[in-house]
């Protein structure tokens, strides 16, 4: 620990500590310190880590919990146990998210979504969607809604190319941006230098660079991730990511999707993480969630998805 360099002070000076600690035995633990945030040469909270994004808490807000953005430790407690033990039996829990996909192809066994409600500022959240306050995620606009109608209408596997990304294993069953979790595999790995930032994710090992204090690249190069620009704002560093191709539909998206990412390291195990979202095609307003990352040991693991898979003839032979 950082701390062994009081082994070398005096005796005197030991015991007189080991004294007060023990007089404050009960008092409460204090806040944590800026100082127990660990900082890179350059002097920016470092974010090097594996974290895990993997919560109990739903990503809009279930009626349950209408009108209340937090709620408290005691009430947390009761949801969370309620909610483990409906996982346990294997029923719908309050979010409307049924445990065992109605395919069958997942069950219980196969999520990894933690134990409790993320925890942002020191309080026990009810949705991951932060903005609108209502926790719902803003409705489509009206060019939206015809686009995806037109979408589905025209929808036919001819060849494997006509798959989703996700289908094919090329993405995740959720996106590498925004850092939303996913079925499993909720883990991410940030490894950080001064001039740029990995962030990969476990689900699919998903990766992108985020490049720090410069520009965008040109419009036309489009990528399924986009470009990702960081700066630092105070302790804060803020990643916006545009250029996006039209392989990518988050919630529905177009290319023209910009996300605004916030990580803030808050403690030695701790990140909190705030994405906004916006595309004036898609959605009325822009829209933000937030999600507490927590420090798990790792590693990161490959991750296999299609080998030995002879489903892909079974749906392009299906009518």
């Amino acid at each position: 620990m950082r701390f062994r360099s009081l082994i070398e002070v005096s005796g005197v000076f030991l015991f007189a500590v080991a004294c007060v600690s023990a007089q404050k035995t009960n008092a409460p633990a204090p806040a944590a310190k800026a100082s127990a945030v660990p900082h890179a040469p350059d002097g920016h909270p470092d974010l090097t880590g594996i974290w895990s994004n993997a919560t109990r808490t739903p990503f809009e807000r279930p009626a349950v919990f209408a009108g209340k953005a937090t709620i408290s430790d005691e009430e947390a407690r009761k949801w969370e146990a309620r909610e483990n033990q409906r996982w346990e039996e294997g029923s719908t829990i309050d979010g409307g998210r049924p445990v065992t996909i109605k395919d069958g192809a997942y069950n219980v066994l196969f999520y990894d979504n933690g134990n409790e409600l993320t925890r942002i500022g020191g309080q026990k959240r009810t949705s991951m969607v932060v903005d609108p306050p209502d926790g719902k995620v803003p409705p489509m606009v009206p060019e939206a809604r015809e686009r995806l109608a037109a979408r589905r209408r025209t929808s036919g596997f001819r060849s494997v190319k006509d798959l989703p990304t996700d289908a094919r294993c090329l993405t995740g069953n959720t996106p590498s941006i925004p850092l939303v979790p996913a079925l499993y595999n909720n883990n991410i790995e940030i490894v950080q230098s001064a001039d740029s930032i990995l962030i990969e994710v476990e689900m699919v090992h998903d990766a992108r660079i985020v490049h720090m204090n410069a520009k965008h690249v040109d419009p036309k190069l489009r990528t399924w991730f986009g470009d990702s620009i960081g700066h630092w704002e105070g302790d804060t560093l803020v990643v916006e990511t545009t250029n996006f191709d039209d392989h990518t539909h988050y919630r529905g998206s177009t290319e023209n999707l910009k996300v605004t990412e916030r990580f803030r390291r808050v403690s030695e195990r701790s990140i909190e993480y705030r994405a906004t979202m916006e595309d004036p095609s898609t959605w009325a307003k822009p829209w933000s969630i937030e999600l507490a990352f927590n420090s798990v040991p790792g590693p990161l693991y490959e991750y296999a998805c299609h080998e030995g898979n002879y489903a892909i003839l079974g749906i392009l032979g299906a009518k």
